[in-house]
């Protein structure tokens, strides 16, 4: 068996995010998906993951996921042999942003936590494609049995977030960052800048997807992945590759 492989879920999804990875990984190697639903702020999320992963790990995280992901470089870069950051965004975040958390989190006390998805979060997650309704309803379905309490937990991680441009300075394991074109959440400027940040790393840019490509483009997003953990297996970091056309 391969190394393990630890995937981190974005806001409001569990291991359905990554159901088609897993299927694509697991024969060969541990796949996990720990929650990040049980404490406020990314150091602890860091922590929860550190506590139940195995002692050393490929990383790969998705918008939040990917923000934990830098977390955990900060404190245990020891840990991850490998580390891919998807659909995510290395800076704080920005003053707006957070105040449209606390109107969000106020609605949700509310009780409406539904409306809060479907009117201001979900539509500006993927791009248009035949496949967008049932991918949008399995996100509802992921955040609405996850609930309330984890919404509130991970608005408040999400909005007193660090920056981690520094410490992605010191990363120095084979880096994978992917993107989709049509990612408006967390658009391609930032993984320009992941790249440029982290020694080495690679970036793959994923047509016809927005911010959940790992289930709007599957077979690309698996096979990038794929080539991250087993291209990289017995060698050192590899070259940026050139980016054109960004």
């Amino acid at each position: 068996m391969a190394g393990a492989l630890v995937l981190l879920p974005g806001m409001m999804c569990d291991a359905r995010l990554f159901a088609p990875q897993i299927a694509a990984f697991s024969t060969g190697r541990t796949v996990l998906v720990p929650p990040l639903t049980g404490a406020n702020t990314i150091a602890g999320m860091a922590h929860s993951v550190l506590k139940s992963a195995p002692l050393q790990f490929a990383l790969a995280g998705l918008s939040m996921g990917g923000i934990v992901a830098m977390e955990i470089m900060r404190h245990a870069p020891e840990r991850v042999t490998h580390l891919a950051l998807m659909a995510t965004n290395p800076k704080a975040e920005d003053p707006d942003v957070s105040a449209n958390r606390e109107h969000q989190k106020a609605q949700v006390r509310q009780g409406h936590l539904r409306a809060v998805l479907r009117d201001e979060m979900k539509p500006n997650y993927l791009t248009d494609s035949a496949h967008k309704d049932d991918i949008l309803d399995l996100c509802m379905t992921m955040a609405m049995d996850l609930g309330p309490e984890a919404f509130l937990n991970q608005s408040e991680a999400l909005a007193t977030r660090p920056d981690q441009q520094d410490n992605l300075k010191l990363v120095n394991v084979p880096s994978l960052i992917l993107c989709g074109k049509e990612d408006r959440l967390c658009p391609l400027d930032r993984h320009v800048l992941l790249a440029q940040l982290i020694p080495g790393a690679q970036l793959e840019v994923i047509d016809g997807a927005g911010h959940l490509p790992t289930l709007e483009q599957p077979e690309a997003t698996t096979t990038a992945l794929r080539i991250w953990l087993d291209g990289a297996t017995n060698a050192p970091p590899l070259p940026p590759k050139e980016i054109e056309h960004v």
